[in-house]
């Protein structure tokens, strides 16, 4: 390459229609790199997808105007590059290439202007995984450890929200450790702590419980259920269906549900607080948390109505294992109007979920334990639950919310009714 005598600002571009300013997810280059055209530069996060820009030219990089975490507008300079001949002030028609999207926040509403997730399914890191696999990394890194013949499943990640970075392949295919860049303390150092930067989905996340709470009056009601017969006929239904999707509590309380909620439609409705617009739902679409590397997301089972007890089980299956994948669509996480929300064997006694905004009620499911309780005057061993639930007290009255949730409960504890139209 010949001198270098010109300079070239890549500025960020409108990566999005109402997109005003984005958060810096990866840098693909350093201080000093010599880059071609076309070579990613940065991974920006919006709140649905990571964007990865690339170069237009060719040159050397001779600043870069943020770190990883750092929100710029749309317009500001991202990285300036040294360019032969002619350079430009600007850059603010580049060339846009999408990157491997991670799982985005799960929205209730595809027009909500407020990112929603459930506090107890709260954890969803900025880049969960490639719709590729289930590993979160982009193209140029994905490309280099192909030409190293590194499996890239195999890669520990050392980068932004667990993504892979060019450096962690190369290591990696050196044989060498993995370097983590957080300040971790060193056993017995009980005076060391640890710094870590709140970036990413997590940052987003944790503005939307903030918005959440600030601005919903969440009333909780707790109820406890006793599920024992419910569990003999789930186990049942398993033993003698072995063909068929698994079972699990969550298909049988989805049924509750579809049976509950005619008779309370104020709690299948999402709240549009800036319009003063309650929109009630007859159709049933469930968001239920599942569990991914980064932590949990919101896939949406829609017309939850319409399926058998074992399209519900094949369902939350695959929308389950999609967003352990990244490869949900924001289609199928988002257009939730009422939240399940568990945590299975660690469910605790009693959890306090944050509404999933715009909705007005979510549904919290704790551990099952066996105990002794008294049936009729005598001590029995039954299977036990809690059901801890909050409800948007601006749309559910509490006497709604606990007459809800009563009847949720009857008909959890009398199974023959999930099954008898009425």
């Amino acid at each position: 390459m010949s001198a270098l005598n010109k300079t070239f600002v890549f500025k960020l571009p409108d990566i999005g229609e109402g997109i005003t300013e984005s958060e810096i997810a990866q840098l693909h280059v350093a201080l000093g790199d010599v880059i071609e055209e076309d070579q990613p530069l940065i991974d920006m996060l919006t709140d649905k997808a990571a964007v990865e820009l690339s170069s237009p030219v060719s040159g050397r990089v001779a600043k870069i105007h943020g770190a990883v975490g750092d929100k710029m507008p749309v317009g500001s300079a991202l990285v300036t590059i040294e360019v032969e001949g002619d350079g430009s002030a600007v850059a603010d028609d580049a060339p846009v290439a999408v990157a491997d999207p991670p799982a985005p926040v799960p929205t209730a509403a595809e027009s909500s202007k407020t990112a929603t997730v459930p506090v107890s399914t709260v954890g969803d890191g900025p880049a969960s995984s490639s719709p590729r696999g289930s590993v979160a990394a982009s193209p140029a890194t994905r490309k280099r450890a192909r030409e190293l013949g590194v499996d890239i499943t195999q890669v520990q990640a050392t980068g932004p929200a667990g993504r892979v970075s060019r450096e962690d392949v190369e290591r990696h295919a050196a044989g060498g450790p993995a370097v983590s860049t957080a300040r971790t303390p060193s056993f017995g150092d009980d005076d060391a702590t640890e710094e870590i930067k709140v970036i990413g989905l997590r940052r987003k996340i944790a503005e939307a419980m903030q918005r959440s709470k600030q601005r919903i009056p969440h009333y909780a009601y707790v109820e406890e259920v006793d599920v024992t017969e419910l569990e003999t006929l789930r186990q049942h239904l398993n033993e003698t269906h072995k063909d068929r999707a698994r079972l699990t509590l969550l298909p049988l309380l989805i049924q509750a549900l579809v049976k509950a909620v005619p008779a309370f439609p104020q709690v299948n409705a999402t709240y549009d607080d800036e319009a003063g617009i309650v929109t009630r739902h007859r159709a049933l679409h469930v968001g239920i948390a599942a569990q991914t590397p980064n932590g949990l997301i919101v896939p949406v089972l829609r017309h939850a109505q319409r399926l058998t007890m074992w399209e519900r089980a094949s369902e939350i299956r695959r929308l389950a294992d999609a967003a352990r994948n990244g490869k949900a669509t924001r289609q199928e996480l988002s257009g939730s109007t009422i939240t399940i929300t568990s945590l299975g064997a660690l469910g605790g006694i009693v959890t306090t979920p944050v509404i999933n905004a715009p909705e007005v009620a979510i549904v919290g499911v704790n551990k099952l334990v066996e105990r002794p309780v008294v049936r009729n005057g005598q001590i029995a061993v039954r299977t036990m639950m809690n059901l801890s639930s909050s409800f948007d007290h601006r749309i559910v009255d509490g006497f709604d919310a606990a007459s809800f949730i009563q009847r949720v409960k009857a008909l959890l504890e009398h199974p023959a009714t999930l099954f008898i139209d009425s």
